[in-house]
């Protein structure tokens, strides 16, 4: 490989595997079997177009771990909502139940807190029957929470409940706290399984070229830029903007903005942007208006955080507390335009709750069924300290040392970001980042 960065692709095992898979028709992956893949610099960095990593591929093995009628799994979802959860709990216990004929199947309230017994939250048992129809809803019938909580007591529930087998839902700081509890699991000699699914609607995690719920998310955002557009076409000087997730990594309003070639203006955190002067944004802004009459602009909301006055503040999952940036757009809109005399009318829309809460649309919903099986599959065979993952059509398992390594960001010098570029027009100098360093 070269001078290519070395990664270590191994997942871990609780033992060797004994019984027999119960599954009537299959087609079986060998642990020894390796998926090569060429890995680009926007998934690794220092990966050349040589790079070529083994990964372990997802799927049913011949011979599993435990033991299906002696096996009780729990499943927990952490963080904010996103479209899909509830797909992946239904694939899960489907699986789990039909395919495995395990014991049973335990669903933790309230995210993590659900292990704590201060808290006294129930537990769900989640049956076929209970999940029949939860993909038509969003959210998680499991609520969730944010916050960390001690490994240690998180293991000493598992124990109580002789859980062998623990899926857990949640982003990067869920994947993190996965870690922990894995590692605990490792110091106490037991023999439990700990299953990351990655879930995160602003598609930050990292070697996850696709996070489920981020097409239905795309797909939503497009109605508000949509509605923003009309609403700009409605007065002389129109502006509309949309405020979309994307707290360090401007995936969305970027995908978005492509899906629907009326976007002028993209703003993420990636690419820092002068506010003011010749270049600036307010400029670009009033020139975009004087020869077209309309303007929309798509935000992130961790965009131009050094615009805000911000404290530093974090919130329970240790995410800073961002300021508003749209907020700071608006009022420096209206400073500026006040002093040029011109005329205009700005309409804001902020769907992010709503694009939060929906359902999963159908390529969504067929992504979280593969995730939903191949976490079974893995957790059979006694896999642990892992999660399943996509990486160019393949269903793969990683070590969680490789997603919780850093947060996955929008490559600003990619082709991928120059085409947002040409879909909107706007001017490469408006970016502090105009050139690469």
């Amino acid at each position: 490989m070269g001078n290519a960065p070395s990664i270590d692709t191994s997942v871990p095992t609780l033992g060797p595997c004994r019984v027999d898979n119960p599954l009537p028709y299959c087609h079986h992956i060998d642990d020894s079997s390796k998926m090569p893949l060429y890995l680009s610099s926007e998934i690794l960095d220092g990966a050349t177009s040589k790079t070529v990593y083994e990964f372990e591929e997802a799927g049913p093995r011949q011979k599993i771990y435990f033991d299906p009628p002696k096996t009780k799994c729990a499943i927990v979802t952490c963080g904010g909502l996103c479209p899909g959860i509830n797909d992946v709990i239904r694939a899960i216990v489907m699986s789990a139940h039909h395919n495995y004929h395990i014991s049973g199947i335990y669903g933790i309230r309230y995210g993590l807190q659900g292990f704590i017994p201060k808290y006294k939250h129930d537990i769900m048992e989640l049956t076929p029957d209970s999940v029949r129809d939860i993909h038509e809803f969003g959210g998680t019938i499991l609520s969730s929470s944010r916050g960390p909580q001690a490994p240690e007591e998180i293991v000493d529930a598992l124990e109580r409940m002789n859980i062998s087998v623990l899926f857990m839902i949640g982003g990067d700081g869920t994947m993190k706290a996965a870690s922990s509890v894995t590692q605990e699991v490792l110091r106490r000699g037991l023999k439990i399984s700990v299953i990351g699914i990655p879930k995160t609607i602003d598609n930050d995690i990292n070697f996850v070229t696709r996070s489920f719920g981020f097409d239905t998310a795309v797909e939503k955002a497009t109605e508000a830029i949509r509605c923003a557009h009309i609403e700009a076409l409605g007065a002389p000087g129109g502006i509309g903007m949309v405020k979309l997730m994307g707290r360090e990594s401007g995936f969305i309003a970027a995908q978005a903005s492509l899906a629907l070639k009326e976007v002028n203006f993209v703003l993420v955190p990636e690419a820092p942007f002068e506010l003011h002067g010749p270049d600036g944004f307010l400029v670009q802004l009033k020139t975009r208006l004087e020869q077209r009459q309309h303007a929309v602009i798509v935000v992130a909301e961790g965009a131009g955080q050094d615009l805000c006055r911000i404290d530093n503040q974090v919130d329970l999952s240790g995410n800073p507390i961002l300021g508003d940036i749209c907020d700071v757009l608006r009022s420096e809109i209206k400073k500026f335009f006040a002093t040029t005399d011109f005329p205009y009318t700005l309409k804001y829309i902020d769907p992010s709750y709503i694009i939060r809460s929906i359902p999963a649309n159908s390529n969504d919903r067929i992504y979280c069924g593969f995730l939903g099986q191949h976490a079974v599959h893995a957790a059979m065979a006694g896999k642990t300290g892992m999660v399943v993952s996509k990486l160019q059509e393949r269903y793969l398992y990683l070590p969680l040392d490789l997603v919780t390594a850093k947060r996955r960001k929008l490559n600003i010098y990619s082709n991928y970001w120059r085409s947002v570029m040409e879909s909107t027009g706007q001017p490469q100098s408006m970016f502090n980042c105009a050139t690469k360093a």
